[in-house]
C-alpha cells in the first residue's frame, strides 16, 4: 500500500510540474497532503509536515541571507569587472559564453556548495546572455550540470554521507572515483559546445552596440533576439527578471560603492573562506555577512530596507518553495514511504543479481536520489544495500562509490533547494528546465558509472 502510494504521489507531482498544471509550491504542498492522508496519516500529518520543516529551516535561513548577501554584491557593483571581462572574452559569440558558463560553474563549484555556486554564476552570466539574446534555460542546464557533477568532491556532501553511513574514510571513497569525474566533467563542456553552437545557429552572431544594450533595457529586458526563453516561440520565460539584471549592470546606478569594491571583495573572499573551513553553520555565516554588507554599504536604515526589498521576489519564492519541499520529505519519512519503497525494491531484485548489487545501486541511486533527499538514500537505502551486498563479497567502500554516481539527477530534483534558487533567480521555470536537463544528466551518470566499472572501481 505504502509503496504504491509512494510511487504514485512522484508520478502525480512530476506530472502536474511538467505539464505546468501546477507551480512548484502547490505541488509540493497539496500533492503530499493528498497521500499521506490516504496513507492514513490523520491529524498526525501536522506533525510529520513540522518535522520536515524543522529539517530544512535552516536550508531557508541560509538562502534568504545568501540572496540577500549576493544581491548586495551585484548591486554594489562587486561582479561588474567580472562580468565586463567575461564579456570582453565572450565577445559575439553564444558559443564561447554558453562553455564560459560552465568553466566558471565549476570552478565555483569547488566551495561545495549549490546555492553560493549557482548565485555567482547567474549573477556574473545572465546580463550577458539577455545582451546577446542567449536561452536562460542553457545557463541553468548547463550551471546545474556542471554543479551537479562537481558534487561529489569529498565536502560537497553526499560523499560525506556514503561514507558516514558505512563507516569509511570519504578520500576511500572519492580518490578512485576522479576518474568518472574527470569524464562527466568532459561530458559537460561536450553539451556545453553543443547548446552553444544550438544558440548560435538560432540567434546568428551578435554585435554588442551601447544601441543594443540600451534598447533592450528599454524594452524591459526584452527583444526580437532575446524574447525567446528555450528556443521555442511559445517557452518564453524572461518576465521581469530580465530588467532587474540588466539594470543591476547599470553603470550609473544609484547603489554603486566604487570606493567600497576592496572592502566588498574582502568581505566576500573571507566569508567563502570561512564557509569552506566549516567553521560556523553556513546559514550563521550569511546572517552575519550580510548585516556587515549592509551596515558598511548602506549606513542609512532606509536604505538597508531598500537593499533588502529589491530581492524580495527571489527570498519569497525561493524560500516558499523550501519550505513547500518541506512536505513532501515530510509526509514521505513521516508515512513510513521511503522505507517501504526501498524494501519493495530489495525484494524485487532477483537472486542472481546479487552479485551485480553495485552496479544496481549506481542505476537505483539515479531516480532514488531524484525522488528522496541525499539523507534519506544515504542513511536509509544505502545500509540496507551495501548489507546485501555483503553477502556477495562487495565490499561498502564500492557500493558507496557506486551510490554518488547519480548525483547529476539528483542536483535537479526538486526537492534540492538550491535547483529552485538557479531557476528563480534565471527567471526560467523548473518545467523548462527539467526537460532539457535530466536526459543529459542521466547519461553523465550512467556514464561516470560505467567509467568505474571499467576501471575496477566498481565491481560488476
Amino acid at each position: 500500500m505504502l509503496v504504491t502510494l509512494g510511487f504514485l504521489m512522484v508520478a502525480v507531482f512530476m506530472f502536474l510540474i511538467l505539464t505546468k498544471r501546477a507551480t512548484p509550491v502547490v505541488g509540493l504542498t497539496l500533492v503530499p497532503v493528498a497521500f499521506g492522508l490516504l496513507a492514513g496519516a490523520g491529524l498526525g500529518i501536522g506533525d510529520m509536515i513540522t518535522d520536515g520543516i524543522k529539517s530544512l529551516a535552516p536550508t531557508a535561513a541560509l538562502l534568504f541571507f545568501a540572496i540577500i548577501f549576493f544581491g548586495i554584491m551585484i548591486d554594489v557593483g562587486l561582479f561588474d569587472p567580472l562580468v565586463k571581462f567575461i564579456l570582453r572574452l565572450v565577445r559575439d559569440d553564444p558559443m564561447r559564453l554558453v562553455v564560459g558558463t560552465a568553466v566558471l560553474a565549476m570552478v565555483v563549484s569547488l566551495d561545495g556548495d549549490g546555492s553560493t555556486t549557482f548565485i555567482i554564476v547567474t549573477s556574473a552570466m545572465l546580463p550577458l546572455y539577455l545582451k546577446l539574446g542567449v536561452s536562460p534555460v542553457v545557463l541553468t542546464v548547463v550551471a546545474g550540470l556542471s554543479n551537479a557533477t562537481m558534487n561529489i568532491i569529498p565536502w560537497g556532501g553526499p560523499t560525506v554521507r556514503a561514507a558516514s553511513a558505512l563507516g569509511l574514510s570519504p578520500s576511500d571513497v572519492f580518490v578512485p572515483m576522479v576518474p568518472s569525474l574527470i569524464v562527466g566533467l568532459i561530458m559537460v563542456l561536450g553539451f556545453s559546445v553543443h547548446l552553444g553552437i544550438m544558440e548560435r545557429r538560432r540567434i546568428g552572431t551578435l554585435v554588442l552596440t551601447s544601441e543594443r544594450i540600451l534598447e533592450k533595457v528599454g524594452n524591459g529586458g526584452t527583444s526580437s533576439a532575446g524574447s525567446d526563453n528555450s528556443g521555442n516561440a511559445d517557452d518564453s520565460d524572461d518576465g521581469g527578471d530580465t530588467g532587474r539584471f540588466i539594470d543591476g549592470l547599470d553603470p550609473k546606478r544609484d547603489t554603486l560603492r566604487p570606493k567600497l569594491l576592496w572592502f566588498n571583495a574582502a568581505l566576500t573572499t573571507v566569508l567563502l573562506v570561512v564557509l569552506v573551513m566549516d567553521v560556523l553553520p553556513i546559514p550563521v555565516l550569511f546572517m552575519i555577512a550580510s548585516s556587515i554588507a549592509l551596515a558598511v554599504n548602506f549606513p542609512a536604515v532606509k536604505d538597508q530596507g531598500e537593499a533588502i526589498a529589491r530581492h524580495s521576489a527571489s527570498i519569497v519564492s525561493v524560500v516558499a518553495m523550501v519550505l513547500a519541499a518541506a512536505v513532501l520529505t515530510g509526509v514521505f519519512q513521516g508515512t513510513g514511504m521511503v522505507e517501504a519503497m526501498a524494501e519493495w525494491l530489495l525484494q524485487v531484485i532477483p537472486d542472481a543479481m546479487g552479485s551485480h548489487l553495485a552496479v544496481i545501486t549506481g542505476v537505483l541511486s539515479i531516480p532514488l536520489t531524484f525522488f528522496m533527499t541525499n539523507d534519506a538514500f544515504y542513511f536509509g537505502v544505502l545500509p540496507v544495500l551495501s548489507e546485501t551486498a555483503a553477502q556477495y563479497g562487495i565490499e561498502p567502500v564500492e557500493m558507496a562509490r557506486a551510490s554518488i554516481t547519480g548525483q547529476a539527477v539528483h542536483m535537479q530534483s526538486p526537492l534540492v533547494p538550491a535547483i529552485l534558487l538557479l531557476v528563480t533567480l534565471a527567471g526560467v521555470s523548473l518545467a523548462d528546465h527539467h526537460k532539457k536537463v535530466l536526459w543529459r544528466a542521466g547519461l553523465i551518470s550512467i556514464t561516470m558509472l560505467v567509467v568505474g566499472v571499467a576501471l575496477g572501481q566498481i565491481p560488476f
